[in-house]
């Protein structure tokens, strides 16, 4: 499912209880525990980023649990833009 110019988000690459070779992809003190795609959505908005949430999407690492996905722009690099949701995320909890 690779898309040109965008960016897949999974709420498992913000999520506190899992490892990185689980699907984290944020540092452990930015991460937060069980993160819902509304939450991501919340951020996106406050960082001002356009997005498309599919919320019947299942990540390939546990494709039994429908968590959703972001769709977002490639404007900066997908690292900058999981780190930047990752400290909004923080913030709102």
């Amino acid at each position: 499912m690779r898309k040109q110019n965008k960016i897949l988000l999974w709420s498992v690459y913000f999520d506190s209880s899992k490892t990185r070779n689980e699907g984290r992809r944020v540092p452990k003190k930015l991460a937060v525990s069980s993160p819902k795609l509304e939450e991501l959505q919340i951020a996106a908005k406050k960082l001002g980023l356009q997005f498309e949430a599919d919320f019947d999407s299942a990540h390939p690492s546990s494709p039994m649990r429908k968590t959703g996905l972001l769709i977002i722009p490639k404007t900066e690099s997908k690292g900058k833009t999981l780190k930047n949701i990752a400290k909004v995320l923080s913030s709102l909890r």
